[in-house]
């Protein structure tokens, strides 16, 4: 991308747990690119998590604030462990068991809800959260933050913004409900917001964000074989529950399109309608070969594996993909990528 020209971009950040180490590779490539302007981001689960602490850094200190804390952040949650035990468990000696702490935590997670098995509600998520971002340098961003969130009783998404933008919205975000107690926020309760939004992209439609919208999507959407084990059947169970609020965001994104497209819509009708020009950073083989218990590994040469592969991906878009930004056109054929068969 030309140094002299400045653009503008919205990103949208899948969750995926410790996969989110990917985007903070990704991030990082962002934001060392000459005339790349960050201007909002909608996200969930590890995604609201790295954008919280992207848009922190970002108020403070710019592009290298967002990538200190970005840094900082991973440092912290890799020291504290993953949810279930308060070390890594790929450096723990119980590997040698036949199961590791993980899938003993994720069998626990089956007969015990989280009320139970974690009476004292512990979470090493906020923690890791008190300890690295500075909430009200993220309200007051340059950056638009709209992070996503399932509301229990309703069965909504839930959308926290501007000063809505806190500690708990990102906990609200992040919380599988296996595994944490809901986050309550004004009396509501929530969940993970994966389940309804991963992530959101309509808070992008109607506030002033920009229309180039860079997706960075953690979870394969296609996978070739019928799983039949049944591991291999709950990790693209999971994949398959935490795409389909996307995929039916993007099929009425390309709905829209296609009635702009093709001259459908009349005034004053046309000036409801906003074209958003829908780009993607995926993860690639490497997240596509990973089972779901990575998703709670932390150790620090798991995490730095995944961020460096994220940055390497971010790098090989940029050089194929970011000369389209500010042109008003997709890189990616949203039909023919998402939705057909």
């Amino acid at each position: 991308m030309p140094k002299h020209k400045s653009h503008s971009i919205s990103l949208a950040l899948q969750g995926g747990g410790a996969h989110g180490a990917f985007t903070w590779g990704v991030l990082e490539r962002l934001a060392d690119e000459p005339g790349l302007d960050i201007k909002a981001i909608t996200a969930t689960s590890a995604g609201a998590t790295n954008a919280a602490a992207f848009a922190a850094g970002y108020a403070r200190d710019g592009a290298e604030g967002a990538k200190a804390n970005l840094e900082k952040l991973w440092r912290t949650i890799s020291a504290k462990g993953a949810p279930f035990t308060a070390f890594s468990w790929s450096q723990s000696p119980l590997t040698a068991m036949p199961f590791s702490p993980v899938q003993m935590g994720l069998a626990l997670t089956s007969i015990a809800s989280p009320y139970e098995f974690n009476p004292f509600d512990f979470n090493t998520l906020r923690d890791a959260l008190d300890e690295t971002v500075d909430f009200e340098a993220a309200r007051t961003s340059p950056i638009d933050l709209f992070l996503s969130a399932t509301n229990v009783e309703s069965g909504r998404v839930k959308v926290f913004s501007g000063d809505e933008v806190s500690r708990d919205a990102v906990l609200a975000s992040a919380c599988l409900p296996q595994i944490f107690r809901a986050v309550e926020i004004d009396g509501d309760a929530y969940w993970d917001g994966g389940y309804m939004g991963n992530p959101s992209l309509f808070p992008l439609i109607y506030a002033d964000a920009p229309r180039d919208v860079l997706m960075v999507l953690l979870n394969p959407i296609s996978r070739l074989g019928v799983p039949r084990r049944v591991p291999q059947i709950m990790d693209r169970l999971n994949e398959i529950s935490f795409n389909a609020s996307l995929i039916g965001e993007l099929r009425a994104i390309a709905f829209v399109q296609k009635l702009l497209d093709e001259g459908m819509l009349k005034e004053p009708l046309i000036n409801k309608y906003r074209r958003l020009n829908i780009h993607a950073i995926r993860g690639g083989q490497v997240l596509r070969d990973l089972s779901l218990q990575t998703k709670y590994d932390t150790s620090w040469t798991f995490l730095t594996g995944l961020r460096d592969q994220g940055r390497t991906e971010a790098d090989s878009w940029l050089s194929a993909c970011a000369h389209q930004i500010g042109t008003g056109e997709s890189s990616i054929d949203l039909r023919q990528e998402f939705l057909e068969d």
